[in-house]
């Protein structure tokens, strides 16, 4: 026969379980201006963008009497393109960030034959508009400028010559030879 040890709390076991009630009471009696504790401490939510980007210059650039291959080149292939509904193409983008109200813009695209006829869309943002919604650290409504001044490009000029005065490459040359992607019959 088996026997276990028996195990004895004593007293420096009370100690721990006063503490632990403690604990635990202070938990349900905590003031109700500190809220919920579960709504202090929440989960991470990922970013969920689904579909086709299009911006208004995307939009702008279609014509009526484009042929299917063109209009697929400018906006992609559509997320939604129906065997019962073959002369439509439907885009939608949606976007869900934790914090922001969803977006979500549609567009649909009509064609005779193969030939684009018309296009229905929602309010579309422009390139920038869109690039700067999905930055949320930029709080300022300002973009950056994304030419250079005579004086930067002078300066920049400058700190890039060489010793022979000329100005360096941005860029390192390319290798002339490359090594065979294969080896030879003869190392088989």
């Amino acid at each position: 026969m088996i026997e276990f040890p028996s195990i004895r709390y004593g007293r420096p076991a009370a100690p721990l379980v006063l503490v632990f009630v403690t604990v635990l009471a202070g938990c349900a009696s905590a003031p109700p201006s500190l809220g919920n504790l579960g709504s202090l401490v929440t989960p991470y939510r990922i970013d969920i963008i689904q579909g086709n980007v299009v911006t208004r210059e995307q939009a702008q650039s279609l014509r009526p009497g484009m042929p299917r291959a063109q209009v697929r080149d400018i906006l992609g292939t559509p997320l939604l393109a129906s065997v019962f509904h073959a002369d439509r193409w439907d885009y939608v983008f949606t976007f869900q960030r934790q914090g922001q109200a969803p977006q979500q813009r549609k567009l649909a695209v009509f064609f005779r034959g193969d030939v684009l006829e018309r296009i229905e869309a929602d309010e579309l943002p422009t390139e920038a508009e869109f690039v700067a919604s999905l930055d949320v650290r930029r709080r300022s409504g300002e973009l950056p400028a994304l030419q250079a001044s005579e004086e930067q490009l002078r300066r920049f000029a400058e700190s890039n010559r060489t010793s022979a005065g000329t100005v360096a490459p941005a860029v390192p040359a390319a290798p002339r030879s490359y090594p065979p992607l294969e080896a030879p019959e003869a190392e088989r």
